[in-house]
């Protein structure tokens, strides 16, 4: 005798396809989605803030803080391929625990550069190997028991989870802008909770067979799936300049907590697209994701342009879907074409988002201070749009050719 599923609950699943994630979910994974969205508040509340910061205590121009920025954005991805390879030799848990130590630290620093503002240079820098550490692990935690149907619905709650601690990051940053300290003290207090909380984690379950297969770091950008890292390198290189100069576009044009409320839409939006759309982006082509998806970005960045709080709300909510869809189709695809571990393919592609982030603060950084220098700030904007559609087609054609991966045409993860 068999068993079918009630109607009323497939025709829930129909209608919430989002909600499937949480079906495929163990408790352990669940509360590492916690962990996850925690994490992002304390990062993301000191992020967005941090040109401003550095530009104020500091006292260097903008294209000094969009090197530092760039390169400790580096720092943090480019090691990422190691830091996974060092995940399955140590365990994914050990790993996220040394991890939000590390956090603790750069916080307590932070907190020590309200005296010595060079201090807070370090902290960057210390932050950002805490996410290198992080990111590989968290996310090869939640897929490691996932089929590959599942693993739309599994990444997409991943995301969604962080994506919420990002929405929620820069509305605290705006609240304690004029008072670093006290933000710094708080977000200390934080990643101490959550190193107590990553400590009694449940360990990651074994593969089936025996031990987990040990990659050796020497081959840790062997069999790279060069398309999805080089669209995924295009993609923060335009991300990272919406994230790293909006804030100081938006310096005197929009209210500290206006500007604030727009970025936490932003990162909702993100939430709620991801899961909504997670089936779809799991099955479309990604060739039409990223026309989709850029086509977005370039919507977005034109409306940023007009500096009203109208123009860049619009251009936020058009980032949302831009970046929500290419996001989360850069990953699935990789992972698709991957011959490696999933916490392997996850570190390339974090690989992929440090070189973007480089290209975002060297070039960008450049290209904001001379259209600042000339006074046609608005400019720059429609720079980066017209780049959102000239550089797509010609970094996807170039890479598929180079590459010679005829498996670009699957439809589905």
């Amino acid at each position: 005798m068999t068993t079918s599923t009630p109607p009323s609950a497939s025709t829930g699943r129909r209608r919430f396809p989002a909600l499937q994630a949480w079906r495929v979910l163990t408790g352990a994974q669940l509360a590492l989605l916690v962990g996850g969205l925690l994490i992002n508040i304390g990062t993301f509340a000191v992020y967005p803030y941090l040109a401003v910061l550095l530009r104020e205590r500091l006292g260097i121009g903008i294209a000094q803080v969009g090197v530092i920025l760039g390169a400790a954005t580096l720092v943090q991805f480019a090691s990422a391929p190691f830091t996974a390879a060092f995940a399955e030799r140590i365990g994914l848990k050990r790993c996220l625990v040394l991890a939000t130590c590390l956090y603790t630290l750069g916080a307590l620093m932070y907190l020590g550069a309200m005296d010595e503002p060079a201090l807070m240079v370090v902290a960057l820098f210390v932050s950002c190997g805490a996410g290198a550490l992080y990111s590989p692990a968290y996310r090869a935690y939640l897929v490691q028991s996932a089929t590959a149907e599942q693993r739309p619905q599994v990444v997409s709650a991943g995301n969604a989870a962080s994506n919420l601690g990002i929405a929620l990051g820069p509305v605290a940053g705006a609240l304690f802008l004029r008072e670093p300290a006290l933000l710094f003290t708080l977000s200390t207090a934080l990643y101490s909770a959550l190193m107590a909380g990553h400590f009694l984690l449940r360990p990651e379950r074994p593969p089936e067979g025996g031990q987990p297969a040990v990659e050796p770091f020497r081959r840790v950008l062997h069999d790279l799936a060069r398309v999805p890292f080089a669209v995924t390198a295009l993609t923060h290189y335009l991300y990272m300049q919406f994230y790293q100069y909006l804030s100081v576009y938006a310096d005197g044009r929009l209210a500290t907590a206006l500007y604030g409320t727009i970025m936490m839409g932003y990162s909702l939006g993100l939430v709620v697209v991801q899961p909504l759309a997670a089936r779809w982006v799991g099955q479309t082509r990604h060739s039409v994701a990223m026309a989709i998806g850029f086509s977005f970005m370039a919507v977005g960045m034109a409306a940023f342009a007009t500096g009203c709080p109208a123009g860049v709300a619009a251009g936020a909510a058009a980032m949302s879907v831009g970046t929500g869809v290419l996001f989360l189709k850069n990953e699935l695809e990789a992972l698709a074409l991957s011959q490696r571990s999933a916490a392997v393919t996850f570190g390339q592609q974090r690989l992929a988002v440090g070189v973007g982030a480089l290209l975002s603060g060297v070039v960008g950084g450049t290209v904001y201070g001379l259209f600042e220098q000339a006074e046609l700030l608005p400019g720059f904007w429609l720079a980066v749009a017209a780049q959102c559609v000239l550089l797509p087609p010609l970094v996807f054609v170039a890479t598929r050719r180079l590459s010679g991966d005829k498996s670009m045409a699957s439809t589905a993860v």
